[in-house]
Parts: structure tokens; sequence; C-alpha cells
């Protein structure tokens, strides 16, 4: 085996630059010809580290925060849902019929969807709300508890009203 070759003041300077402009141990080694082993040697000489555990550590907490934005986007979204379709249950309502022996389409308007499509719509709204609590729960303590009496409570009444048990 053949002796080391020393390491230059200019090899430690380039070391110092090729690191500042991000280039990591390896591409540094290429670079200037050396191995891994060296370059971290004289990278920890310099004071200068190639862990970056603290850039993945913050790209992690930005992914986080990204999507913990988007599931709130997502629940505003889900709410939206719900309250447009809990709007229409009490509202009059356009049925359609496509069919007979002359293939038909007919269309008439009712004061109010029956009772199974009140009650369609309400497993809409149900979902919703269950999914939009689910990825934006209340802050307060026992918010979500509250929100699903009152939520089941309305749904009670809602079918008492209309006789659909």
């Amino acid at each position: 085996m053949g002796a080391a070759k020393p390491v230059t003041d200019a090899e430690r300077q380039r070391v110092r630059e090729l690191h500042a402009e991000g280039k990591g141990r390896n591409e540094i080694a290429e670079i200037l010809g050396r191995g891994g082993r060296t370059i971290s040697t004289i990278a920890k000489d310099l004071g200068l580290s190639f862990s970056r555990a603290a850039e993945v550590r913050q790209a992690t907490e930005i992914r986080q925060a990204d999507l913990a934005a988007r599931r709130a986007a997502l629940a505003q979204r889900l709410q939206d849902v719900a309250e447009r379709e809990l709007e229409k249950v009490n509202k009059p309502h356009t049925y359609f019929d496509w069919g007979g022996k002359d293939h038909d389409f007919d269309t008439y308007d009712a004061p109010e969807p029956t009772p199974a499509d009140k009650r369609a719509l309400l497993g809409v709204v149900a979902t919703a709300v269950d999914r939009s609590l689910k990825l934006a729960p209340p802050k307060e303590e026992g918010g979500a508890d509250k929100v699903g009496s009152l939520l089941t409570n309305l749904f009670d009444t809602l079918r008492e009203r209309h006789g659909d048990h």
C-alpha cells in the first residue's frame, strides 16, 4: 500500500466552499478525487457537518403543517356539504322519471322530499359532519361529544317531525 497523500490547505478551503454550496460528502469527495472518509475528517476539523437532521426535521415540520392546513380546508368543505344538504330537508324538491313504454321523461315538484329522501339527505349530513369532526376536532374539552350530541338530537327531532322512525 502507498502512503496517504497529505491534505493541502487549498483542499481544505475547497471543502469549505463546496460544503457552503450545499454539496454532500460523496459529491465533494468525487470532485476532489478523495475518499469520503478523508472529506469527513477534513469537514470535522473545519467544524462542518454533513448531517441533514435539522433540514429533515424542518422539512417534516413544514410538511406536517401543510397537511394540517389541507385537513382543515377539507373539514371546512365537508361542513359546507353538510349545511347545504341539511337545507334541502324541508325545501321543495323536484323529482324526475324516465321510463314507461315510450321512455318519456317527466318531472314533478313536491313540497318537500319524501321521508326516504330525507333519510338519505340526513345520512349525507351525518357522514360529512362526522368526517369533518375527525379531520378538525373542536378545540375545547368535550367539544366533539357536545357537537355529536347536538347532531343526534337534531336528527332525532327531524325524523320524529316527519314520521320517519
